[in-house]
């Protein structure tokens, strides 16, 4: 059985979230009301994953999910609204294995901490597609070369800069006029040289390696 902690500073949403696992078979080992108590609860209860909430006192969420995905204790599933575009930017390059959002529904969200739980990446596309928006509207940041990106082709420069704008699979293949088999290859050693989980995180990438404008 999948086992989770459920991290959230209002008892009311934690105990909604309690329920709504349980009842879809899922064991809540643990709840916790700030990060400092979900890093500490996560060494010692070792669940599977980690339901946590991003903006909450003492410790936010994204410190959390660093202290957590570095210690290794427990994958990640933060849960996010709309109004929070640089914490889920935070969390993503702390290491969170996907996002939800809160109004995610009762089957949606035990699905979505099985397949954490089994390794899958959730990301709901809502959040990605905000992300997008919110990076296109944004000012410019300083460019900071992410691990690895020395390592890069110019072409998959080229691939990574329009994951970072968004662009699907097919539209980078129509765009660059190549095969989809080759868009999916150069997308595969992008994601292997960066160390990158999904395309959420890849956009984080482009923009801090200043490809996304």
């Amino acid at each position: 059985m999948t086992r989770v902690l459920v991290v959230d500073d209002q008892d009311l949403v934690r105990h909604g979230l309690r329920m709504i696992l349980e009842l879809g078979g899922v064991e809540v080992v643990g709840e916790a009301a700030d990060g400092a108590a979900a890093v500490a609860a996560a060494e010692d209860l070792r669940p599977d994953v980690v339901l946590m909430d991003l903006r909450m006192p003492v410790m936010d969420g994204v410190e959390a999910t660093r202290r957590i995905a570095e210690a290794g204790t427990a994958t990640v599933l933060a849960l996010t609204t709309f109004d929070t575009d640089e914490h889920v930017a935070g969390a993503l390059r702390a290491g969170a294995a996907g996002f939800l959002l809160k109004d995610v529904t009762a089957d949606g969200l035990v699905d979505a901490v099985r397949r954490a739980a089994a390794g899958e990446r959730v990301v709901a596309p809502p959040v990605l597609d905000r992300l997008m928006s919110h990076f296109s509207t944004s000012p410019p940041v300083a460019e900071r070369t992410p691990p690895g990106f020395e390592e890069l082709s110019e072409r998959e420069q080229e691939i990574l800069a329009m994951i970072g704008a968004g662009r699907s699979n097919a539209e980078i293949a129509a765009e660059l006029v190549i095969s989809m088999a080759t868009v999916k290859t150069h997308v595969r050693h992008v994601f292997a040289k960066l160390d990158l989980r999904d395309r959420a995180q890849a956009v984080i990438v482009a923009r801090d390696a200043g490809l996304v404008r």
